[in-house]
Order: C-alpha cells, then structure tokens, then sequence
C-alpha cells in the first residue's frame, strides 16, 4: 500500500509537509486579514479628513497613504489566489482617485 493511502485511513495523522501547508494557510490568512484592516483603517481616515475642510495638499497625504494600502492588500490577495478585485473596489468603496495611484510611492515630507 503507497504511503498517501496509509495516511488516508488515518485522518489524525498529519504528515510534515500538511502541517507546514496548513501553517502557510494560516499565515496568509492572517496576513490578509491584517492586510484588509489597514484599508479599511485608511479609507476611513480618508473620509474623515474629506469631513473636515482642509486644503488638497494635505488631502493628497491620505489619498497616497490609502493606495499604498489598497495595493499591499491586492497583493496579498492575489498571493492567496484571489485575482478578481472588483467585488472588494465596490464593496470598500474604494474611489478611483485611490486605485489610479496603485504602486505609487508616498510622499515623503522633509523634516527640518
């Protein structure tokens, strides 16, 4: 009897390789979980600002700083295999000024 099929009659038996692929799961899991938070931390940021009347430029920091995270959490999403990203454009109501700034780098500010 091969080696796969003794394993299967014992359900309990978990060899190394299932239980590294079951910690790998569990990391990418909790990885994109932490990953949707920062988003949804962000846009929400977003739209606090927008509630309060400041100026464009200030505006932009927020903008950039949630494509940053909107684009770590596509990333991560397609590392779990997940590659339609419509669904979660539309359900976070994630604006298009966001998702045309994917990639970008945020801005830096000069201290001093």
């Amino acid at each position: 009897m091969s080696s796969p099929q003794r394993h299967s009659q014992y359900p309990g038996l978990e060899t190394g390789f299932n239980v590294l692929d079951t910690e790998l799961l569990a990391e990418k899991a909790s990885a994109l979980g932490n990953a949707e938070r920062r988003v949804v931390a962000a846009m929400a940021a977003l739209r606090a600002f927008d509630a309060t009347p400041r100026t464009d430029a200030d505006r932009l920091i927020f903008v950039q700083a949630a494509a940053h995270e909107v684009w770590c959490f596509f990333v991560q999403r397609e590392l779990c295999g997940l590659r339609d990203q419509r669904a979660v454009i539309r359900d976070m109501a994630i604006p298009g000024e966001v998702l045309v700034r994917l990639g970008e780098r945020p801005m830096q500010h000069a201290s001093g």
